[in-house]
């Protein structure tokens, strides 16, 4: 194999992004690159001749570096080595170092060389990776309770139409406007979270002098709202009442929730908080349709489904999430094998559950419609086709 001119790998070595540094023996810096001019903002003339300790945050730091060369396995040698380098501007800069001591001919140690790449950049990058597991988490952990008190602020809000004057009713819904107001803002907190983390994008603002916090206020085009709620209806009047449901969930305060929200609908309400507890109803209850979370003990959603349409295919499905995004692609997969419904980021809206599980429900009532019709039709049809009976002369 040729060997590299010697020119050829000094200008490689001097042009070279990274920060390379060599010593004497006693520490003395006697080749500084062009990729450390950049990166600590000393000329060649500031460095060259000075002690190596000037772009060390203490010389503690500095022997700890060399320790370690000396330290390793007799080789000499360090790689990846964790540490900071303090800029002309007084800025601490963890850097990653990989380096060798130099020995001549003899074998004797004449000084050290070493390459160290800013790590910023990476800690950047772990910062945020760290936050998009943070999101994930929030979004699953605060939106499961969130939906128990939208739900039941729902039965709230109907208990006070029933229940109060005209004009208690102004003060009392001025409050539960105001829960509602709060329980968007904490949303919006939890989607600029996971909004930051997926455009990778950590942005940080002062709270106190030489203090900063993550900036997860909400932006300008995402105010917080007070979600518009369903007007009132008559319980006797429910679009919804007779339907046979089955909610299955793993948090038990959502299935609750949900059951009574249901039940105040006139529903008839079953509830689940594992798969084999569901396919246990299942088989043994006439249900209208299913409520499923997708994060599930035992088996996710996608597989619950798959199961439910292979056992019984007609029956409609549900599907909800407590995330901000179909993370497993669960919900896609789903629809690609006919999901009738999906709801996107809890708490749900409930008149959009009401909404899509009246469809539902005349959906079934047209397709029950139209098979008797096709039956009717069907039996109308072989009746003509029978030859009628010629009278005997």
């Amino acid at each position: 194999m040729a060997s590299l001119d010697k020119k050829y790998f000094q200008r490689l070595i001097e042009s070279s992004p990274d920060i390379i540094i060599a010593v004497d023996k006693s520490g003395t810096v006697n080749y500084y690159n062009d990729g450390a001019r950049t990166s600590l903002g000393y000329s060649t003339e500031e460095m060259i001749g000075e002690g190596c300790t000037r772009i060390y945050k203490s010389i503690d730091e500095a022997r700890r570096v060399m320790k370690a060369m000396r330290a390793s396995a007799g080789n000499g040698q360090i790689a990846s080595f964790e540490t900071e380098f303090r800029n002309k501007n007084g800025e601490l800069i963890p850097v990653m170092i990989t380096g060798s001591l130099i020995h001549d001919d003899d074998g004797n140690e004449i000084g050290s060389i070493g390459f160290a790449r800013d790590i910023r950049r990476l800690r950047h990058a772990q910062q945020l990776a760290t936050a998009g597991e943070i999101a994930v988490s929030l979004a699953h952990e605060i939106n499961n309770p969130l939906e128990s008190i939208t739900n039941n602020l729902e039965l709230l809000s109907q208990s006070i139409e029933s229940h109060l004057s005209e004009a208690e009713k102004v003060v009392e819904n001025e409050r539960l406007d105001s829960i509602r107001n709060s329980l968007e803002r904490v949303q919006a907190i939890v989607r600029r979270l996971d909004e930051m983390t997926r455009k990778g994008e950590y942005e940080t603002r002062d709270y106190l002098a030489g203090k900063r916090m993550a900036d997860l206020a909400p932006r300008d085009d995402a105010k917080v709202h007070t979600r518009p709620h369903d007007a009132p209806h008559p319980l006797d009047q429910s679009p919804l009442a007779g339907m046979s449901i089955l909610v299955l969930d793993d948090d038990t305060a959502v299935v609750n929730s949900m059951a009574d929200l249901l039940r105040a609908e006139k529903c008839i309400v079953h509830c689940a908080t594992r798969p084999s507890a569901a396919f246990g109803i299942l088989r043994n209850v006439r249900l209208d349709a299913v409520i499923s979370d997708v994060v599930m003990p035992e088996m996710d959603g996608y597989d619950f489904y798959l199961k439910v349409k292979e056992d019984m295919p007609k029956l409609p499905v549900i599907l909800m999430t407590a995330y901000y995004y179909d993370k497993d692609h669960i919900l896609k997969r789903s629809r690609l094998r006919g999901l009738e419904g999906a709801l996107f980021k809890k708490p749900v809206n409930p008149g959009k559950l009401r909404s899509m599980l009246s469809q539902l429900r005349q959906k079934a009532a047209t397709e029950k419609a139209d098979a008797k019709s096709a039956a009717l039709a069907a039996k109308t049809a072989a009746m003509e086709s029978v030859p009628k009976s010629v009278p005997q002369s």
